[in-house]
């Protein structure tokens, strides 16, 4: 019996970008027993089912974009004998589909850090239960990742989790439902621990895959202060002290390396925060600004964001600390008219962003969007192939729209043709190369045009591009181009890099009290 982990994807790339944590975490929570997992990221290479025997264990992690070559894989596997377990935020909110259309003995929902070692016992003895409840564990029972499985010269960057959970509550994200909006925070200590078991592989760049690396606002301080619940703001204040403490110790490893992350737009009105990212390498982060006027802002509920110029002031605050902004901008909502798009990428440019994301309104399962336009699809359902376009993600790649909430004055070719132009705009290569000047050296500004092309070609043209020869020459571009980038990416392995000390939660507290004060 062996345990096999498949992160399933539709096209395989040769390299890749960043790990899928999931993957590592799971083999992490692999008992001995069964020996070292099989593991297979489909974006580096398509699952080979001969590798799979009667008895084995099969984990497919699975969201909604890769679902549907998920179920594919399961069927697959139950097949050839083995015992098939589904587990993602996708197959935690449609168990049943899970088992209907992807072969599952089981599925997990939730968190599987904990759950997975029963669940492999179970299958080992035959007896394999139909749902595990996984549900939200605390922080210290996340599990660090088996690094020491990575194929090191596969990956550009790593990834390292300090926090799941998100305070916000945006109309399109499925985050806050599923993982909480209580932040549920690692100790630096494990943090430290996995950054430097990677930098000693020799990986320099790091994600910190978290659904929001800033949980505290300088708002939600002030409102607590206000409110005065005491017992609140003393939480706020430990969960910002455990961030300047793992950023104090970040700013102790070797200087060339750098770390991206993912925060809310509101950390620019926190410059002290921003100055700890900087000292402590954390060069980029995605920003979420989702639309540039303020109508567009309620439509998502995200009006704790600016628009306008002082959106574009806010954006450029990141860059005057050194923290370099990957925008993510939506198209297709309710107020946007044809004006949006070339207003959206002047701002995006005004505002001195590094890298951007030009994505279409999708309602994703999970999300206040979708539950909202599955009930609106109630009065006129649609099918496309026989399939309910409420469950977009069974329709086969090629016949998916591109655009699935009807717009109230354009229509979605003119949706997806415009949001393909600010694509080819903001990429173009004469654009790249000028947004790479802040960069010193060469060998950096190649790696910056390099990864803007491939982000482009990985993430636009096979997503938004309607003609095939289109979508398949960039998925050839990417193959070709992600190998050297890969290289450039690398660093020298540092077997003997030391773990940097500790800076007390304590001690970070009382330095980091006057923003509540």
């Amino acid at each position: 019996m062996r345990v096999h982990l498949i992160n399933p994807s539709e096209v395989s790339f040769g390299t890749a970008v960043i790990t899928p944590r999931w993957l590592y975490v799971l083999a992490a929570a692999t008992p001995a027993s069964f020996g070292d997992p099989s593991l297979v990221d489909e974006t580096l290479v398509a699952v080979n089912p001969i590798q799979i025997q009667p008895g084995d264990i099969v984990g497919i992690g699975i969201h909604t974009a890769n679902a549907l070559r998920g179920y594919k894989i399961g069927k697959i596997a139950r097949e050839r004998g083995a015992y098939v377990v589904f587990g993602g935020i996708h197959a935690t909110l449609y168990p049943n589909e899970a088992h209907e259309l992807g072969g599952a003995h089981a599925v997990v929902k939730g968190d599987g850090d904990v759950v997975w070692s029963r669940v492999l016992s179970d299958c080992s003895r035959g007896t394999p239960l139909p749902v595990y409840e996984g549900g939200r564990i605390e922080a210290s029972e996340f599990l660090s990742a088996r690094w020491d499985l990575v194929p090191r010269k596969r990956y550009m960057w790593a990834s390292v989790q300090t926090v799941r959970g998100c305070p916000k509550h945006c109309s399109f994200c499925s985050v806050w439902r599923t993982d909480g909006q209580r932040p549920r925070q690692r100790s630096s200590d494990l943090v430290i621990e996995e950054i430097v078991q990677l930098r000693r592989l020799g990986f320099r760049f790091i994600a910190l895959a978290d659904d929001n690396f800033y949980p505290v606002t300088l708002t939600d301080l002030r409102l607590a202060a206000e409110q005065h619940n005491t017992n609140r703001l003393n939480e706020l204040k430990t969960i910002r002290a455990e961030r300047f403490s793992l950023m104090r110790r970040l700013a102790q490893l070797p200087p060339d390396t750098i770390f991206f992350t993912q925060i809310t737009m509101e950390a620019a009105e926190d410059t002290e925060f921003l100055d700890a990212m900087q000292a402590a390498h954390i060069k980029g982060a995605l920003v979420g600004v989702e639309s540039v006027t303020p109508e567009g802002l309620k439509d998502v509920y995200k009006e704790f964001n600016c628009a306008g110029e002082d959106l574009v002031d806010r954006l450029r605050t990141f860059r005057r600390h050194g923290v370099y902004v990957l925008g993510s901008f939506i198209f297709g909502l309710p107020s946007d008219r044809p004006e949006t798009f070339d207003a959206t990428a002047a701002a995006a440019s005004r505002a001195e962003i590094a890298f951007a994301q030009f994505v279409m309104l999708t309602p994703y399962p999970g999300t206040v969007d979708f539950i909202r336009w599955e009930k609106q699809m109630e009065a006129a359902p649609v099918h496309v192939g026989g399939i309910p376009i409420t469950r977009r993600w069974l329709i086969p790649q090629g016949l998916r729209p591109k655009l699935y909430w009807p717009h109230p004055t354009m229509s979605a070719e003119e949706i997806r043709s415009h949001t393909q132009a600010v694509w080819d705009t903001f990429y173009s290569l004469k654009a790249v190369w000028f947004r790479s000047r802040f960069i010193k050296s060469l060998r950096a500004r190649l790696a910056f045009v390099l990864i803007s092309k491939i982000y482009r070609q990985m993430y636009a043209d096979t997503g938004i591009a309607t003609d095939s020869a289109r979508v398949s020459r960039s998925a050839r571009w990417a193959r070709w181009l992600a190998k050297p980038c890969q290289r450039l990416f690398a660093a020298s392995p540092m077997p003997h890099l030391e773990i940097p000390r500790s800076w007390g939660a304590s001690a970070a507290l009382e330095q980091n009290t006057s923003a509540s004060d």
